[in-house]
């Protein structure tokens, strides 16, 4: 068994020594340190000599973990600018502020948290002083992830300091009366406050790093120079759990995105108790953020473990610090200074002895008190250092206390993040505390009073004077006044209403065209964004390469392999194509960041992000919901869509139930176009509402999803007649009859109406042609587009009939009249047909591709799923049956003839 502490074999063991005495020399000293003063001397010269080497470029592994102390030294704190005094209380009133509001609440069983801000208020409170910049700064501003669950502390900023009224904060989280604030940052809810919304964890950090490396893609392609905007992410330890939190650590510190920090607040607890029971997460974190390039600062101590640190001459602290596991670190904080001897110093004897030195109180006031992340000093370092490092991302490790201010009841408790209010008499220990002009006689009825110092207040200047100076309030969202962006040239859609004659033409291959010769519009061209996660060769867009590139900061520093082609792979500094790699999430941050240009940075762009059905609404409907949250807009497509259609992958990509999963979604207008025509027509109408000239009552701020396949057929010509694009737009059209299809079915034949999307019409086509020249029944063809969008215009007129205003479901109008009972089919399962049925005046049947997929061919797999066009037959043989049109023993027939 090999020994786990035995020095491993390295690279360097396979090179030759070409001095082995000087070796030998070295070898030696380490050995007598180590022997004359102890192992921890000779870690100590080498942690140190590593570190020497490290900042001498000298190439060497790099030293992952640092002491359990501070970065920055007290020596080289920087003065903080401004009156700390004043911003003392600022912050206390903030504290208080969100402490009443969420006890406040709790007496309607609304909820909320109040332990979280208190550890982070001066994470906060530094930043807004001193470091981030408002709208009006230069580019755009900072962009500000917030800590969901820290969102009272925010409340109470904007109530300090004019933004919000005592009324506001008496409807957190009760909406429905007006004046209500949200639970958290949505910008849907409260547009005009939050930009970015964080509380679906793990989402707040992905997103920023995609944020900060987005600003760069808008300065590298001259769309606007955001260079001056840093992006500050808001984290808790316990977050940093979630995969997305830490996928994309490496992204940064590749792109060197040093407009970026992560500032994580180590209060060493997550919902139910300890992040790191038996470890210590900070040395985890630092760790694995080291490791992925990133620059790291530990923020972990208060000054007054100053003078301990002094006192420990010999490292013992220091030690001591690295080895006590984080839920002892816990249980200090609610245990006496009795308990602290025994336990932390007790353990060493020069430990031991170092405690003799200190008082009780001076324990306390170490262990319970003194924290990095609620000094201001050592935060302002902290940020400071991370706003000036240059070549990498930095992310802050602050440790605070959970429940900080709170009293003993939370600080550092476990259940701390259920816990809603305080008592009035938690309440009046807490004003001592902060030292506030609030009197007993205020608190009338049992009921906590907000505190404000007055709109003139000296406090309330101060807090508007340093905000004015750093560009305006924050956070806050802001729709900058765009003018619409002109439609791109008619021909680009129109050509596609001439089908594509004897070519077949997957719809997949349409939409690319169609980008293609939008990407080249004069005035709009440049605002496309492709965005592809490693699969454009799949989709047929590596034609884009060359001429629109690869963004990559670098630009393109090797010779491609395949230069000489002309499809070559092109990377460049002023790149179109955001190329992720295997990355669904990857992929999608970007997409939001893109698609919330319009009002992050005022620059309208238009992001499509093509995907793999299967692997856009399965893994990634939460960022989706994130999407509609941020009030995003662009086109998301579900390439090689359906259930059947991509032959031989098997029931991981075979796609039956996206639109299901995109229904769910308020913000999503999801279709499943047939024809190139009709994919032309709704990538039209989803410029004109969401960059144009959005019509009145439409809301711009949605994203469409478009569902293409990528099954070769030939492609028909766009039929003519009125409400054409209106039927397609809205969900559902006649696409022709059986007399249109010079089927000549006799005067009083059974005649039944075909509901088709997506590939399926092209099935429901065939069997209307069998169902006419096998068994005389006339039927008519129905292109549904979107199912979801019928059912969306029929729950609205289901709440307009409730309020008394007559209105007809579209689905309903567009079927008046038509003979027979109604028939639909998808490559989906049954269920996203029959969003309709209720609102379908005829009989009403469907049939979808429901279970798991299975590889082998198209047919094979559509006879399995019993969607093909003889199923199609026999399905709507029965339906005529059973009405009494067609004999009973015909669809017996039907079924033997075709092998059912």
């Amino acid at each position: 068994m090999t020994d786990p502490n035995a020095i491993q074999p390295s690279a360097l063991d396979q090179l030759p020594d070409r001095d082995p005495e000087e070796t030998a020399e070295w070898q030696a000293s380490l050995d007598a340190v180590a022997k004359a003063a102890g192992p921890h001397r000779a870690a100590y010269l080498m942690r140190r000599t590593l570190e020497r080497a490290e900042g001498a470029g000298i190439a060497l592994p790099k030293l992952l973990e640092t002491d359990y102390v501070n970065t920055i030294p007290t020596a080289a704190e920087p003065a903080v600018p401004g009156d700390e005094a004043m911003e003392a209380r600022i912050t206390a009133w903030n504290r208080w502020n969100a402490a009443a509001m969420v006890t406040r609440g709790s007496k309607y069983g609304v909820g909320g948290h109040i332990a979280t801000f208190a550890s982070a208020a001066w994470l906060y409170e530094t930043g807004f002083n001193h470091f981030f910049k408002g709208k009006e700064a230069d580019g755009s501003g900072d962009q500000l992830y917030i800590q969901g669950h820290a969102s009272p502390g925010i409340y109470a900023r904007a109530f300090l300091d004019g933004r919000l009224t005592e009324a506001h904060l008496d409807n957190f989280r009760q909406e429905s009366g007006g004046n209500g604030l949200p639970s958290y940052p949505h910008p849907r809810r409260l547009p005009w406050l939050w930009e970015f919304p964080t509380v679906s964890m793990g989402l707040g950090p992905l997103s920023a790093i995609y944020q900060a490396r987005f600003n760069r893609y808008l300065t590298n392609r001259g769309i606007k120079d955001v260079s001056a905007s840093h992006v500050w992410a808001f984290l808790g330890d316990g977050e940093m759990d979630e995969p997305e939190s830490t996928a994309a650590l490496a992204l940064a510190a590749r792109e060197q995105l040093d407009n970026l920090t992560f500032v994580i607040n180590c209060n060493l607890q997550r919902l139910d108790g300890p992040v790191r029971a038996n470890f210590k997460i900070v040395q985890e974190l630092e760790a694995q953020f080291r490791g992925a390039g990133w620059n790291v600062i530990k923020t972990l101590w208060g000054s007054a473990w100053d003078e301990l640190f002094r006192l420990d001459t010999n490292g013992a602290l220091v030690r001591r610090l690295r080895e006590v596991p984080d839920a002892q670190v816990q249980t200090y904080q609610t245990r006496d200074a009795a308990y602290i001897r025994q336990d932390f110093f007790g353990k060493d004897p020069e430990l031991a002895e170092l405690s003799k030195l200190l008082s009780d109180d001076k324990i306390l006031e170490i262990f319970h008190l003194s924290r990095g992340g609620h000094e201001p000093r050592k935060v302002y370092a902290a940020y400071k250092a991370a706003v000036e490092h240059k070549g990498a991302p930095t992310v802050i490790l602050a440790q605070t206390v959970k429940g900080h201010t709170l009293g003993e009841g939370f600080a550092s408790k476990n259940a701390n993040h259920q816990m809603k209010k305080l008592t009035v008499d938690e309440f009046k220990a807490m004003r001592d505390l902060l030292e506030l002009p609030i009197k007993d006689s205020d608190f009338v009825d049992g009921v906590v009073p907000y505190g404000h110092p007055g709109a003139d207040s000296p406090e309330v200047r101060y807090l508007q004077e340093r905000r004015a100076a750093l560009g305006g309030p924050a956070p806050a969202r802001r729709v900058h006044p765009v003018a619409p962006l002109p439609a791109p040239a008619e021909k680009a859609f129109a050509s596609f209403d001439k089908g594509s004659g004897s070519q077949n033409v997957a719809t997949t291959m349409a939409f690319v065209r169609l980008i293609k010769d939008l990407v080249r519009d004069k005035e709009t061209g440049k605002r496309w964004v492709p965005i592809v996660p490693d699969e454009a060769r799949t989709f047929g867009m590596e034609s884009l390469f060359p001429s629109l590139g690869i963004y990559s900061p670098k630009g393109q520093t090797y010779e491609p392999v395949d230069r000489d082609q002309l499809m070559y792979y092109k990377e460049a500094k002023n790149g179109q194509i955001l190329n992720e790699g295997i990355t669904e999430a990857g992929s999608m941050a970007d997409f939001i960041a893109a698609s919330t240009a319009y009002s992050t940075h005022g620059e309208a762009m238009i992001p499509f992000y093509i995907f793999y059905s299967m692997f856009g609404w399965q893994r990634t409907a939460d960022q989706m919901w994130q999407l509609g949250d941020q009030l995003g807009r662009g086109f998301l497509v579900g390439a090689t869509a359906g259930r059947t259609t991509l032959t031989g992958e098997g029931l991981q990509h075979a796609d039956g139930h996206s639109p299901v999963i995109a229904a769910t979604n308020p913000a999503a207008l999801t279709y499943d176009p047939a024809f190139a025509y009709e994919v032309a027509t709704i990538v039209k109408d989803g410029l004109r509402r969401m960059y144009g000239e959005a019509a009145p009552g439409e809301d711009p701020n949605v994203f469409y999803y478009l569902t293409v396949y990528n099954e070769p057929l030939p492609q028909p010509a766009k039929p003519s007649g009125l409400g054409i694009d209106e039927g397609i737009v809205k969900g559902l059209y006649r696409f022709n009859t059986a007399e249109s299809a010079e089927l000549s079915p006799a005067a009083n034949a059974p005649r039944i109406q075909l509901l088709g999307s997506g590939t399926a019409i092209h099935w429901t086509l065939k069997a209307q042609r069998m169902l006419a020249e096998e068994w005389g029944v006339a039927a008519d063809v129905w292109s549904a587009t979107s199912w979801t969008e019928l059912r969306r215009d029929a729950l609205e007129a289901d709440a307009a009939l409730l309020r008394g205003e007559e209105r007809v479901p579209y689905v309903r109008q567009a079927l008046q009249g038509a003979e027979g009972p109604v028939l639909a089919v998808s490559d989906y399962m049954r269920q996203v047909p029959d969003q309709i049925a209720q609102w379908v005046e005829q009989d009403y049947s469907s049939l979808g591709a429901d279970g798991f997929g299975l590889s082998d061919t198209r047919e094979a797999a559509r006879r399995h799923f019993g969607v093909d066009a003889e199923s199609i037959v026999v399905a709507a043989l029965a339906q005529l049956a059973r009405r009494g049109e067609v004999k009973a023993t015909a669809v017996k027939e039907a079924r033997e003839k075709y092998g059912l």
